[in-house]
């Protein structure tokens, strides 16, 4: 049996992100059968048993998830050239009046907070921003499979065949796409419901079935909704809510 990183077992055993492993395993916070690990890229074997400290365990818990609705104009992650990152709406004045979450906004809250993937610069919607290495693992890791669902506007003829291809039968960069599920949602916007996330998926799926994309709103990520959560404002996951 071949031996492999700590931190990597610990991503795959979602038990925190490679990066927060690693921080952990520099504090001494990581023990493997009882013992402390204590240099990182140590190597065990598979079968061993990975547990947090209480130190570790309390960080996690103090980690937050944010839900904001990202205007168009704003970058997911990095920022660009002449465009702000979505993170930088996150204030004390920007929260939602009717978040429900008991938290009090502070400063700490942005640190490490991350985007748990992307919305493009013109797209609208749910975008997830979180500190929780285990719910970003939950949303896009390797193996998510989570349902993402979006509005989208559109212009152009839409045949049954069309439609058809929408659900099953295209590829993007020549690799086949996961089953979708595509419908009318009324007479000029279609529903998309996916389970998997490559870049600008919706709309090069659009114009292979000779569609053109006009606005694009995400309102779904797995059980949690966008609601009536207003443009450009955020609110807190609450304990009560699970993706």
């Amino acid at each position: 049996m071949e031996k492999i990183r700590v931190s990597k077992l610990m991503s795959e055993q979602g038990i925190c992100s490679r990066r927060e492993a690693d921080g952990y395993i520099e504090r001494g916070w990581v023990l493997v059968d009882g013992v402390p690990v204590t240099e990182l890229g140590t190597r065990i074997y598979p079968t061993q048993r990975i547990t947090l400290s209480k130190a570790a365990q309390s960080r996690q818990d103090a980690s937050v998830t944010i839900l904001l609705n990202k205007p168009i104009g704003y970058v997911s992650g990095q920022p660009e050239k002449n465009y702000h990152p979505a993170v930088t709406l996150v204030t004390a004045r920007s929260r939602f009046s009717g978040d429900r979450s008991p938290l009090r906004f502070s400063p700490a809250h942005l640190r490490g907070l991350a985007p748990a993937g992307r919305l493009d610069i013109d797209s609208t919607g749910l975008l997830v921003l979180t500190q929780d290495g285990r719910i970003a693992r939950q949303l896009i890791g390797e193996n998510s499979g989570m349902e993402k669902e979006y509005l989208v506007r559109v212009e152009g003829r839409l045949s049954q065949e069309g439609l058809a291809r929408l659900n099953f039968g295209l590829s993007l960069d020549g690799v086949a796409l996961k089953r979708a599920e595509v419908g009318w949602q009324n007479r000029d916007q279609l529903k998309f419901v996916l389970r998997e996330g490559k870049k600008r998926q919706v709309r090069r799926m659009c114009e292979q079935v000779g569609l053109t994309v006009t606005g694009l709103k995400r309102v779904r990520i797995g059980n949690v909704r966008l609601g009536d959560l207003p443009p450009g404002q955020w609110r807190y996951l609450r304990l009560d809510e699970r993706f």
